[in-house]
């Protein structure tokens, strides 16, 4: 028989492509930015209840003793997204611009930052920064900059408490509904508010979050500079 109308074997096929194994998924190569990008996930399908070591294994298809080797309990999870997020937060404007465009600029990347993961909000608010190096670098620069610019600095910490609470709840505003103010069949019961509504609505704002926090950031600029020597 001619060699071209020999029939192949298996031996005699390129192998172009390796068999693949059966079984379980290769275990992710544990680091902390590993498991920091696997906590950010895990809590923006579930929530920050969702949070827990054994959920974090599953995910990361490893033993949750594997994840001991890397972070002692949830808090030190908590504290690498702390840190990363916060880390995305811009504030080299404190170096190099006037006190109050330094604060709209790191104020508003701060908003834009947590707004996509307002389900970190309510931990994140109250999570003590010890030992989280990326956020106490934040702190470092903005509390630099308001001292720069004259601030008492028995003030500063007050100052920056009192902006964060405008920006973690403006982060809340970002994704709420766009009928949040709908007052439906109460209308008539209350013209004040809904009159407003409608006037706010008429301006054809695309981004009314984006107004009221440029409004209430604005304000706030104004009345802590008044604070300043």
């Amino acid at each position: 028989m001619p060699a071209a109308d020999r029939p192949t074997t298996d031996s005699q096929l390129p192998q172009t492509t390796a068999r693949r194994r059966v079984g379980r998924p290769a275990a992710a190569v544990l680091d902390q930015g590993v498991i920091t990008s696997a906590a950010l996930v895990l809590i923006g399908k579930s929530g920050y209840d969702g949070l827990t070591m054994a959920a974090l294994a599953r995910s990361l298809n490893v033993a949750p003793s594997a994840l001991y080797n890397h972070v002692e309990s949830k808090r030190d999870v908590l504290l690498l997204v702390e840190d990363h997020l916060t880390a995305l937060v811009d504030v080299t404007a404190f170096s190099s611009e006037p006190w109050d465009e330094a604060v709209r600029q790191w104020a508003w990347s701060y908003r834009d930052v947590f707004s996509k993961h307002t389900p970190l909000i309510p931990v994140i608010a109250v999570l003590p920064v010890t030992d989280a190096p990326q956020t106490l670098a934040m702190y470092e620069a903005v509390s630099a900059g308001f001292r720069q610019a004259g601030f008492p600095q028995d003030r500063i910490i007050s100052a920056i408490v009192a902006l964060e609470s405008f920006i973690f709840g403006s982060a809340y505003d970002v994704t709420a509904p766009a009928d949040i103010f709908d007052s439906g069949s109460m209308a008539e019961a209350t013209p004040n508010f809904t009159g407003a509504v409608r006037s706010l609505a008429d301006q054809g704002y695309e981004k009314p979050a984006d107004v009221a926090f440029s409004l209430g950031l604005e304000a706030l600029i104004s009345g802590l500079g008044a604070l300043r020597r």
